[in-house]
């Protein structure tokens, strides 16, 4: 299939309409003094949209996102949109890194040039890597997914595949959220080419199903209820997005106000901060929203849920062990913390483990700097 390079250029027609629509907003009550107790607090919002409408430039954003180029091809009958960053250093490591929901590849600007060429962010030359970072099909500029079924087997296949046009043989691979799943069975399927596996969300099971907790930790047992409490009062967006998508997607793509409150509760929640502005800024926050509405993909990315959830499909636990070097990076804030034991079940190469000092579900864009160090470190006992 023909790659083509890529920049995105918005015409100033949809910038238009998003300003109308922000204009018109139509704001839902709130009761006094619930805070974020029943979904995202509305002066939050009203502030965020303010900032949006008024003070947030995205043709500097476009110029972050074009700063490092990408391209666009198609695999399986989908669009692929994609970066491919080369390193200078020409004995630099392959490295296809995938991000999750409700992200996008916004959350890897700030570690393309650190990762790519490290000595001229402070590191080491020979810890240089070809960077590989694709929009999972369904999100951003990949566009709307065109069939149905797309799930992780399938974007692993894409990403394989795509891995294969670029001439890479054997790479390494990384991925939090959906990406971790990608990654994982990508592991998998070629584990002749997958070198190494490092991930910032790791999942397992219990040796023992009906004696879980035995031989786990005391803040172990502590993660694990804290994951219950998650389970119960923060899934509520998995199960719709799962089983009816398509209803809630109507909103979504119709008011920017609406995505923005569904997207940015997560960043706050899932997020080792107070406020999402403390850890992200108003911008940051506010380019990763727009790659859902510019590209109008909200209900693809949510699609992905309903098709992994759907019978026979790869629900993100692989059926088979994974072999591969592993590494996981546990960033406090993990909104699936994973013990040990229970990712040795599937993981039986699991040789690191690492608690970062602070953190949470989008890691990359939390603790960049810390981030790329955990890559480094682990990959660089892989090299050649």
């Amino acid at each position: 299939m023909a790659i083509t390079p890529f920049e995105c250029h918005v015409p100033d027609s949809v910038i238009d309409d998003l300003y109308q629509r922000l204009d018109n907003t139509r704001w839902p009550d709130q009761l006094p003094g619930v805070g974020w107790d029943y979904g995202t607090e509305r002066g939050f919002l009203q502030e965020l949209c303010d900032h949006w409408r008024h003070r947030f430039d995205w043709r500097a954003a476009e110029a972050r996102f074009n700063a490092f180029p990408q391209f666009m091809t198609e695999i399986g009958g989908e669009q692929v949109h994609f970066y491919h960053i080369r390193s200078p250093e020409p004995d630099a490591m392959p490295l296809i890194i995938t991000h999750g929901y409700p992200g996008s590849v916004a959350e890897f600007l700030d570690i393309f040039g650190p990762l790519t060429d490290p000595a001229k962010h402070g590191g080491d030359r020979r810890d240089a890597f070809h960077v590989i970072a694709p929009s999972i099909p369904g999100y951003g500029f990949s566009g709307p997914t065109r069939t149905t079924g797309f799930d992780i087997g399938r974007a692993a296949d894409v990403n394989i595949a795509l891995m294969e046009m670029l001439g890479y043989d054997r790479y390494v691979a990384q991925g939090g959220d959906w990406g971790s799943a990608i990654s994982t069975a990508m592991a998998v399927k070629q584990p002749e080419r997958v070198i190494a596996l490092h991930l910032n969300f790791i999942t397992g099971h219990p040796a023992d199903p009906a004696n879980p907790h035995a031989g786990l930790s005391e803040a172990e047992v502590k993660a694990l209820e804290w994951k219950a409490n998650y389970d119960r009062w923060e899934s509520g967006y998995q199960a719709i997005q799962g089983t009816k998508p398509q209803s809630v997607a109507y909103g979504l793509t119709d008011s920017p106000a609406g995505l923005a409150g569904w997207i940015v509760e997560k960043f706050k929640t899932w997020s080792d901060c107070g406020d999402a502005v403390e850890t992200f800024s108003k911008d940051k926050l506010l380019e990763n929203i727009m790659l859902y509405w510019v590209t109008g993909t909200i209900n693809s990315a949510m699609r992905l849920y309903y098709e992994v959830m759907a019978p026979n499909r790869w629900k993100g636990v692989p059926s088979e062990k994974v072999s591969v070097p592993t590494g996981h990076a546990r960033f406090p804030a993990e909104i699936r913390p994973t013990p040990r034991a229970w990712a040795e079940q599937v993981y039986t190469n699991l040789i690191h483990w690492r608690e970062m000092p602070a953190g949470g579900h989008f890691a990359a864009d939390e603790q960049p700097e810390d981030f790329v160090d955990e890559l480094r470190g682990f990959f660089r006992q892989f090299r050649g």
